[in-house]
């Protein structure tokens, strides 16, 4: 793209938190690694475009937990119920970035996904279980707190032994 043809149009224009998230994207990219030929080339419209952004859990005390054990180190994982993607939705794949947001909505974190598996409820491993950093780490805690999260959030079903669970293990690539 030329720099005189016409920019699409970015979020954040009239949007504080918009802003905000499109401002950190510009600088956890480069401190990440990422965008590097953007120097030279200008960069593409899906460069400047940041990844979705998202918070942990249903609350906002929920999500800056999580994003603190993110951040600390202490998770690595998480996982959700294959049912809130709805028939025929894509769950992550490797490589895919995202933004996460504190309780409040500012971004604080670029993560990448490493790897993603779905297994029943039950099968979920106990080194899974430790990678997402929750509580006391153990499974049977893992199980407890997931089935009732799962028993809130779900709209329309109930948490079961077989539900299918994505098992999403990620990076934190900024900031580090």
């Amino acid at each position: 793209m030329s720099h005189d043809e016409p920019q699409p149009d970015l979020p954040g224009d009239d949007d504080p938190l918009a802003a905000e998230i499109l401002e950190f994207w510009e600088v956890a990219r480069g401190r990440a690694g990422l965008g590097k030929v953007d120097v030279v080339t200008g960069g593409s419209a899906a460069s400047r475009v940041p990844p979705p952004a998202w918070s942990f859990g249903d609350e906002p005390q929920l999500a800056d937990r999580l994003l603190a054990a993110v951040l600390s180190g202490a998770k690595t994982a998480t996982s959700s119920a294959q049912w809130e993607y709805g028939d025929g939705a894509p769950v992550p794949v490797p490589g895919e970035l995202a933004i996460l947001l504190d309780g409040a909505g500012h971004p604080r974190a670029l993560i990448r996904t490493a790897s993603v598996e779905v297994v029943p409820f039950d099968q979920v491993g106990a080194d899974f279980a430790a990678a997402e950093g929750e509580g006391g780490g153990s499974l049977e805690e893992w199980r407890a707190e997931h089935h009732e999260y799962f028993a809130r959030t779900l709209v329309g079903r109930e948490p079961a032994d077989d539900m299918p669970v994505v098992c999403e293990r990620f990076e934190l690539l900024y900031p580090r």
